[in-house]
């Protein structure tokens, strides 16, 4: 009985860190870019977005095409480099340990 009183400690600290993460990333902020980095998108680490940045160059009402297409890849981008930010810290917690497939931290 004596290692599943030191599981059950292990599990809670597990879940505190767990916790923790969750407002680490809350709180993180990464950028994604497109078009050479005339729109800038950023997001928090659990993929939220926070911001945008628009080169004013770019503001042409007729060509807003390229426009929204580009901001779609910069969200992506910060997509991305959040989902990487959240996975990275989640082998620190984990203490490398991968999650299951399909199993993700909630975004």
């Amino acid at each position: 009985m004596k290692n599943l009183g030191q599981m059950m400690k292990q599990a809670q600290q597990m879940q505190a860190k767990m916790a923790e993460l969750q407002e680490q990333l809350a709180e993180a902020e990464v950028k994604g870019a497109s078009g050479g980095g005339m729109i800038e998108v950023t997001m928090n680490g659990k993929g939220v977005m926070k911001g945008i940045k628009i080169d004013p160059a770019l503001a042409d009402p007729k060509d807003v095409e390229v426009l929204e297409d580009l901001i779609v890849a910069a969200a992506n981008d910060a997509k991305a480099k959040a989902e990487a930010e959240a996975a990275e810290r989640m082998r620190e917690v984990t203490g490398g340990i991968e999650l299951p497939a399909g199993m993700k931290l909630p975004f």
